[in-house]
């Protein structure tokens, strides 16, 4: 905790205390930025603040710990996991809680701005301030210094942000909690960085919302999302048609859109490799999909790639006036033009000129492509088959025991009439009873194995099947 001095010399007013500075995702306990002594002697507080500083020179995310006994912690109206995001929550906390209490004095005993320690601003002496109930500092919008907890440079939080930003983002104390994880350029699924490149076109960035006035805000890589069974189409529990699915908040996002975009960006694209490579993405996200404009967009996508294979230019797309809808006629939301007209157009575009092209030799290359990806997925079923059966068979056998177990000390306790052999005896059957149950619920985690090693969680993958899964 940083130290804190005190100056008397304000007599007859509120004391006045020099804030030390503190750094980035600092934390400490109590005074000068957290509470003391209350509600009763004794009871201290924790702070934390988050990496953003406002052009004050504040942190603008800032967090405070109350004492874990306090009461009214665990119902709807109490923040999550014990922590309290903004002054406005801890104040209704206090009313709720504390009825009798004096908010305004509660709130001058502590500073709740916290100067950062990047020489922004001076240390200098200030009055602990007094805000009223529809006051929060909190609320700062501007940042001129901005910091990426995971040290990246492009993030885009540090980026100068457009008029039109998306709301600001929820706190998240799981996968944020991690050292070096930025939800704003950290992909959920491997926890590495994702491009801007092209627009970023590579990854989804989750807007759903949360609570009120905030989105989820976290990003994955698409094709770590695919990977991961995601995105794209999914059938199962999940049950995604041409959508990603957010770990962190479950919400659901429609891809077509998304997809949609990856045309307009093809349009300014240099390289014919990264349109292909564009376009392939695409492809990928809306093959299977049992949706009308998704199935259609899919055709004039792979339409595409086939003529860029075969050898029409980029130049040839953009610059012929029969193929200009390629590249600017889909509209980017499903919103003011008729995409079955649109796309319908795309798919009777035919190139200039003959195009070399080897039917029956292509036709061969993938006969032999699909045969070794299937031999590999057969060899890869087969071993998770074998690792699934061992393991399950396994606890099986180690239920088995515990329920002969559990039979002989039952027996035993029956023949039991009274003494202090009987309460021990009844301790020890009670106890295994409990084993018997968290070996039972073992079983039934690792029996999410059936809908396959790539769609169970990872950490069943690790504890129970000792598999280690690499990002």
């Amino acid at each position: 905790m940083e130290s804190m001095d005190i100056d008397q010399s304000n007599r007859g007013g509120s004391p006045r205390l020099v804030l030390k500075p503190v750094e980035p995702l600092g934390s400490g306990e109590g005074l000068p930025y957290a509470p003391e002594n209350w509600p009763n002697p004794g009871d201290t507080w924790h702070w934390k603040v988050g990496p953003r500083v406002s052009g004050k020179g504040h942190f603008k995310d800032r967090y405070l710990f109350p004492p874990k006994h306090l009461p009214g912690l665990n119902t709807e109206t109490s923040p999550r996991n014990k922590v309290f995001r903004s002054r406005l929550s801890l104040e209704r906390y206090i009313r709720q809680t504390f009825p009798e209490a004096d908010v305004p004095k509660f709130f001058a005993s502590f500073s709740w701005n916290i100067p950062c320690k990047d020489g922004i601003m001076p240390q200098k002496q200030v009055s602990l301030p007094v805000y009223s109930s529809d006051e929060d500092p909190m609320l700062d919008i501007v940042c001129d210094v901005k910091v990426c907890k995971a040290g990246n440079k492009k993030c885009a939080s540090v980026m100068p942000q457009s008029e039109d930003e998306t709301l600001p983002t929820m706190p998240c104390d799981i996968c944020c909690g991690e050292p070096k994880f930025c939800s704003d350029c950290c992909c959920i699924l491997c926890c590495k960085f994702i491009s801007l490149e092209h627009g970023g076109y590579s990854y989804i960035k989750c807007e759903a919302l949360v609570s009120e006035g905030h989105i989820c805000g976290h990003v994955a890589h698409v094709e770590c999302a695919l990977r991961a069974y995601m995105a794209g189409t999914v059938g199962g529990s999940i049950g995604l048609d041409a959508e990603y699915y957010c770990r962190r908040c479950d919400a659901k996002k429609d891809l077509v859109p998304h997809v949609n975009k990856f045309i307009v960006m093809c349009q300014t694209v240099e390289y014919q490799g990264d349109v292909e490579e564009i376009l392939n993405l695409g492809a990928s996200i809306l093959r299977g999909s049992q949706r009308d404009n998704a199935k259609e967009l899919l055709n004039c996508i792979e339409s595409t790639v086939i003529k860029l294979k075969c050898g029409t230019s980029l130049e040839d797309l953009r610059n012929d006036v029969d193929r200009s809808a390629i590249w600017t006629d889909i509209p980017v939301s499903g919103e003011g033009k008729d995409n079955n007209n649109t796309l319908q157009s795309l798919q009777d575009v035919t190139p200039i000129g003959p195009i070399p092209f080897n039917h029956d030799a292509e036709m061969h290359k993938l006969e032999e492509e699909i045969n070794e990806v299937l031999i590999a997925l057969r060899k890869a079923q087969e071993s998770e088959y074998q690792i699934a059966e061992g393991k399950l068979h396994a606890q099986k056998e180690c239920l088995a025991d515990l329920y002969r177990l559990l039979e002989k000390e039952k027996t035993e306790l029956s023949r039991r009439v009274s003494g202090g052999d009987v309460n021990s005896l009844m301790t020890i059957v009670l106890k295994r009873l409990d084993q018997v149950r968290k070996e039972v619920t073992k079983l039934r985690e690792m029996e999410e194995v059936a809908k396959g090693f790539g769609r169970t969680p990872r950490g069943v993958l690790e504890e129970y099947f000792h598999l280690s899964i690499e990002d």
